[in-house]
């Protein structure tokens, strides 16, 4: 009998405090910065720490089998919980949510959430940039409802178009055409901006980039290429497996040539390149061999209402304890505003083989 890999994943999930709450804490400007100057922009919220894929660098069938104790349905963060959180989170500066998990889809109502969220605007009086990623398995049957709930904008994770590929990625025996449908109906659903994320794993799927890039060519979507990250315990990384985005971007340009583009925004996390002949552009998000933790901008809000400050923290901050324990607004606002203005992450730039042994917070608990 194979003996099953033990992961010590309930002990640091849960290895969190209460924040500190300011006695008289200062009302919200609108701006928050951190300790390397860095502002507060945009906040990404898990709705469920489930996922029915189980791919290997996030949600490996050796840890997250049948036996797993994923967090019951009274640990959530409820609806109404979110929508305030994310309120007092507006108060302070940021303008784009991105709902995530797990995979957000298996969160019954989800629609709802969206529908609330909707409604938010910025502190300069602009909509809310509302967007969601997700595997693509159920999008097929909910990119109407979600696009008609006031959802903006969607990113779908999709790791080769290879059908033999991409079901031993997803360890579910998942086909790749039911993720194609479901780009295709969120585009006739009328979304105005689709990503499709590939995560590229040397040994595994590089041999994909080429006729990934060939397929989106021209469509429309945004391809995107991220390297194979150390997120959490579980995953096996290692940095043999990662393949630069130097190289991707070499191996598409080699075939489709390629020009660097200006980024969007500051803090952008994907690096811009596009077609020469105009056929649309690609992206390429390099954590590990190019850091960009001088410009992060994201905090993340896990399933049941922990903060971190990094996708790679080993600790989190209970909001949830704070809300539920009757918490104002104010008070809320108060304890947000100490954690970011303390905040000195910068796990990218720090990495090493010292590194490597710290207990980091899974994915899958707090979104990619």
């Amino acid at each position: 009998m194979t003996e099953r890999a033990t992961i010590p994943i309930a002990e640091h999930r849960y290895n969190t405090a209460l924040p500190y709450v300011p006695e008289s804490p200062q009302a919200p400007t609108g701006r928050l910065i951190d300790s390397r100057s860095r502002p507060l922009h945009d906040l990404r919220v898990s709705v469920t720490d489930r996922c029915n894929f189980r791919c290997s660098y996030c949600m490996p069938k050796s840890v997250f089998d049948r036996d797993y104790a994923f967090l019951p349905q009274s640990s959530l963060l409820r609806f109404e919980e979110i929508e305030r959180i994310v309120k007092v989170f507006v108060s302070h500066g940021i303008e784009k949510v991105r709902l995530t998990g797990g995979e957000p889809l298996l969160r019954k109502d989800l629609e709802k959430l969206i529908e609330r969220l909707a409604t938010l605007t910025t502190v300069n009086a602009k909509p809310l940039d509302l967007t969601l990623t997700t595997n693509g398995s159920l999008l097929s049957r909910k990119a109407r409802a979600l696009r008609d709930a006031g959802l903006q904008r969607i990113t779908v994770s999709l790791d080769a178009l290879d059908d033999d590929v991409f079901r031993a990625m997803n360890d579910v025996d998942f086909p790749v055409s039911d993720v194609l449908d479901g780009i295709d109906a969120a585009a006739r659903a009328g979304f105005r901006s689709i990503k499709v994320n590939m995560v590229v794993k040397r040994g595994v799927n590089e041999h994909q980039i080429v006729p990934m890039a060939r397929h989106f060519r021209g469509s429309g979507h945004v391809l995107r290429f991220i390297e194979f990250m150390d997120v959490g315990a579980s995953n096996g990384w290692r940095l043999d497996d990662v393949m630069p985005s130097r190289d991707v971007v070499a191996a598409i340009h080699s075939v489709f040539p390629l020009e660097p583009i200006a980024a969007q925004y500051g803090g952008e996390v994907a690096a811009r390149w596009r077609y020469l002949d105009g056929c649309g552009e690609i992206g390429v998000i390099s954590s590990v061999t190019e850091p960009f933790c001088a410009d992060c901008s994201r905090a993340r809000l896990s399933t049941e209402g922990r903060l971190y400050t990094c996708l790679f923290a080993a600790a989190g901050h209970d909001l949830r304890g704070l809300l539920r324990g009757g918490a104002s607004d104010a008070q809320l606002a108060g304890a947000i505003a100490h954690l970011w203005q303390s905040r000195d992450d910068r796990y990218s730039e720090i990495r090493s083989s010292q590194t490597q042994g710290l207990r980091k917070i899974e994915m899958s608990y707090i979104g990619g």
